[in-house]
């Protein structure tokens, strides 16, 4: 008897982030100055420009139709010795792609012929992979095994990953077989909502749970919350995923360049993790809302879906996100006000300071004069 297998059964079929893209971000986090990606000159070239933002030099083999037959782990080799001169790496890496691997180049032996004396990461990771997390746990494995990353730290980045894969899966862009793009609410008009909230004296909660270097312009609307609510008479309790002392490198100094920041506009906030714990900052805020509730309203910023939706019970929320994929399954959770920072992550690469949000913008200007 012939079975019927549906091979699009359990499937997303928009587009999902790369494992290569997630192993390339987390080397920038790691602190590694060079990165040569062994694979055809376009593969990520979109995110291989927006690291050199943040001062990761993206290298290229450019493999042709030549190295897919032949291979080209001498090439690889003599790219290593030569990024060595031009541009001095205290730390470098090697990345796979789709091409390099199914081929079999070997990385490692490519590394090792160079001959360079500075620590050089083998990331044999491809783009096949159903959660893209795995190519940062490729990444991590490698800072691992060289030396420049303990063991508890990188168990607490597994366990990290873990529970961000879950989230996404849950309620975010890997929940659905297919999500539409789409833009979210008008700003204006739930500026409005939210100002007449605040005129009202309602009592808000401001949460900032963002990842990573997005907190640059989503970490502006709480400051435009806290202000606008203090100048109307609304109290707000703000959170925010900014402790400096967890994470890789670059995630904690961006937290400590955020919250200096805020405090010089005068925002008091309490800590629900790290720039990195986004997946598990739900939990901290649901002890804050049994602990400090009840609230009228709630602007959350970053990672809105990973608050669990028991705890938001009762609340108006007003959720900002930078993913178009992610309004349908905010609204599903009963998110009444779901927004849309557009092309938000381009404009956070190589930043030391905040910058203004659109809706931030937005709800200073409508309620200037009040």
């Amino acid at each position: 008897m012939l079975i019927s297998i549906d091979p699009l059964k359990n499937q997303i079929i928009h587009p999902r982030p790369s494992s290569i893209v997630a192993a390339l971000y987390t080397l920038r986090d790691l602190g590694v100055d060079v990165v040569i990606l062994h694979g055809p000159s376009g593969c990520c070239f979109k995110h291989a420009r927006l690291l050199e933002e943040d001062g990761l030099r993206v290298l290229t083999t450019a493999l042709d139709e030549t190295g897919f037959v032949f291979g080209a782990q001498d090439q690889l080799s003599a790219l290593l010795r030569r990024a060595e001169e031009l541009f001095h790496p205290k730390m470098a890496a090697v990345v796979g792609t789709c091409s390099s691997m199914i081929i079999g180049e070997d990385l490692r032996a490519a590394v090792e012929d160079s001959g360079l004396s500075i620590p050089v990461l083998a990331v044999e990771v491809h783009a096949g992979y159903r959660d893209n997390t795995q190519g940062v746990i490729i990444a991590l494995e490698a800072a691992l095994e060289a030396g420049i990353l303990d063991r508890p730290e990188f168990e607490r980045q597994k366990s990290l990953l873990a529970r961000a894969t879950e989230v996404e899966k849950l309620h975010g862009a890997a929940s659905s077989e297919y999500l539409a793009p789409e833009r979210g609410d008008l700003k204006h008009l739930a500026a409005g909502r939210l100002i007449e909230l605040m005129r009202d004296g309602k009592r808000g909660l401001n949460v900032l749970n963002a990842k990573k270097e997005t907190a640059y312009i989503f970490a502006d609307i709480t400051a435009a919350v806290d202000e606008v609510a203090g100048r109307l008479g609304s109290s707000v309790l703000n959170l925010a995923n900014l402790d400096p002392s967890v994470g890789l490198p670059k995630v904690r100094r961006d937290a400590e360049n955020i919250a200096r920041d805020l405090g010089e506009r005068g925002v008091a906030f309490d800590l629900i993790g790290g720039l990195d714990e986004y997946p598990m900052a739900g939990d901290a805020v649901s002890r804050a809302i049994e602990r400090e509730g009840p609230f009228d309203y709630a602007v959350i910023s970053g990672v809105p879906h990973a608050i669990p939706s028991a705890a938001l019970k009762g609340i108006e929320l007003f959720s900002i996100t930078n993913g178009p994929r992610q309004v349908r399954p905010l609204r599903d959770m009963g998110h009444k006000h779901v927004l849309v920072e557009i092309d938000l992550h381009p404009k956070t690469m190589g930043l030391t300071s905040m910058i203004e949000s659109e809706f931030g913008a937005t709800l200073r200007q409508m309620s200037a004069g009040e």
